[in-house]
């Protein structure tokens, strides 16, 4: 891991690019910690430059709570090498959304399952980078981004203790018996009008998730629209498991 930028954000926290290999991304940590703090993944739908104030938001929320939390790029997605495969997959599920058609399994499978195949093995690695840092201790939690990419680091990740998982992209048909897999508590998000999701995938695959302990939160609204409340309810249930 090669640190590439730093600066101190006017709360404190102490924002840093880095690049691990061909993956950039961004580590924020609390600006008073006085032992090694725990670490949130945040996730996110692709292109880490469009997505940052979101998530540099969503870092220093954490960080108040006393967390530290990082992101990297998706494969396929800003600077990174596109993939022609997913690039038509990708507009083929336009095309059927614009045309009010079906999204059929088969452009779900071709979009998501090679980005879970390609994503999560190397949040493993920069997990692996994180958690060798002095300033970075465990439990770890994952929040966010591609559900299906949640759903295999759930299952092949020991070291994630917690999830908040965020319902808001298509879930291949064979992620419901890895969910079954599941059983780290989970803190599910469902925006019940977002269009760029099926909403009864979603709640099929909430269904199929083995956690003894698993909370929906569902709220009217598309994508964006997620209440201030849900997003407090989730950073607390944070602070049940990672504290």
């Amino acid at each position: 891991m090669q640190f590439t930028s730093e600066q101190r954000l006017d709360d404190g926290v102490l924002e840093r690019e880095f690049t691990l290999g061909e993956i950039p991304g961004i580590l924020w940590t609390p600006g008073s910690a006085s032992a090694p703090a725990p670490l949130i993944l945040l996730g996110h739908p692709g292109g880490l430059h469009k997505m940052y104030p979101r998530l540099a938001a969503r870092a220093r929320h954490s960080a108040a709570e006393g967390f530290a939390a990082a992101t990297i790029e998706l494969p396929g997605s800003g600077d990174r090498p596109r993939s022609a495969a997913a690039e038509q997959a990708r507009a083929d599920l336009r095309r059927a959304l614009e045309a009010g058609e079906p999204v059929g399994d088969e452009i779900v499978d071709r979009l998501v399952l090679p980005l879970v195949e390609k994503a999560v093995p190397e949040w493993q690695t920069t997990l692996d980078a994180l958690l060798s840092l002095p300033e970075i201790g465990g439990p770890v939690g994952y929040s966010g981004g591609v559900i299906a990419i949640g759903t295999r680091l759930a299952v092949v990740e020991p070291r994630i203790s917690a999830a908040v998982l965020f319902a808001g992209s298509f879930v291949p048909r064979a992620m419901l018996e890895e969910a079954r897999q599941v059983t780290i508590p989970l803190h599910v998000l469902l925006q019940w009008d977002d269009k760029g999701n099926d909403r009864q995938q979603a709640l099929d695959l909430f269904d199929a998730f083995g956690s003894k302990e698993k909370t929906l939160h569902a709220n009217l609204g598309g994508h964006t629209g997620v209440p201030q409340f849900a997003g407090d309810a989730a950073a607390q249930f944070f602070t049940r498991h990672l504290s």
